[in-house]
């Protein structure tokens, strides 16, 4: 394997990518309400991102199988433990709303990756809360966090904006159902599962006519501003129109993950041009 693609693999398995990619959404919640850009508030929702999927995805792999580790799974650890004790850092400078919210989404995650109910389960494997679930935290973590200490949350522009980016992740996370259709166990009941390929492929459709059509609703916009949006939703239209069962190894978790920050280049450019 390439030293290039060694370096990819890491920078995805690390969860980086995907915490630029959080972290890209919640600095298109501070565009949007136009609100002073705090570096210390994103740089708390880059380290929580890291630190909290790293936690799902290795947590109890690295419990059962400490002596065999691989040496780039040993490195995400390390990775982690920094990343984890970075977080620690800048948690003591974020406020105490910054801070409840975290904590409620912290429990959110945690209950996610350990058992907690009858029979070992965790959210993770109840019934069809999956994709939810993950909506739920990331909306939380790129609307409410970066809101809070500037912008009452409370707003309806604010709760339509969190149910905005609600039914986007949900949409954007379709094409990772539909890659893992045939590892997932038949109780987590994703989706596909439920409705079949091509049926949760339409959900998502409708799910981003939704987003685009709530823009409306949320704040009277000129057609540049609302044009990021409508690209947006296009892109994810056409990843999840695109998906299959068998996809590329990059398909979803580098193309798919990096809409949000595609995303974010959009709307930068925009509100220059503005």
């Amino acid at each position: 394997m390439s030293v290039m693609k060694k370096v990819l693999n890491f920078y995805i398995n690390s969860s980086l990518h995907l915490a630029f990619s959080v972290t890209a959404l919640a600095v298109i919640s501070v565009l949007q309400f136009q609100i002073e850009l705090n570096s210390t508030v994103l740089l708390f929702i880059f380290l929580s991102t890291i630190t909290g999927y790293n936690f799902v995805k290795y947590a109890g792999l690295a419990k059962l199988h400490h002596k065999s580790l691989t040496g780039n799974l040993r490195g995400i650890q390390v990775f982690s433990f920094f990343s984890f004790a970075g977080l620690l850092y800048v948690a003591s400078l974020q406020s105490e709303k910054v801070l409840w919210i975290t904590v409620l989404l912290g429990i959110v995650t945690f209950f996610y990756a350990v058992p907690f109910l009858p029979n070992q389960t965790n959210l993770r494997n109840l019934k069809s809360l999956k994709i939810f679930i993950i909506a739920l935290v990331w909306a939380g973590a790129t609307v409410l966090i970066p809101l809070i200490n500037q912008h009452p949350i409370f707003e309806q522009s604010v709760l339509l904006s969190f149910f905005q980016r609600f039914l986007f992740v949900v949409a954007l996370t379709i094409p990772f159902e539909v890659r893992d259709v045939i590892y997932d166990e038949d109780h987590l009941g994703t989706l596909p599962q439920l409705l079949g390929v091509e049926n949760s492929k339409k959900i998502g459709y409708i799910l981003l006519i939704s987003f685009v059509v709530l823009k409306f609703f949320i704040e009277t916009v000129t057609w540049i501003q609302f044009l990021p949006k409508l690209i947006t939703a296009l892109a994810v239209g056409i990843f999840i129109y695109k998906s299959t069962k068998k996809q590329n190894r990059y398909f979803s978790s580098f193309w798919v993950e990096a809409i949000p920050i595609f995303w974010l280049a959009l709307e930068v450019i925009v509100y220059w041009l503005l």
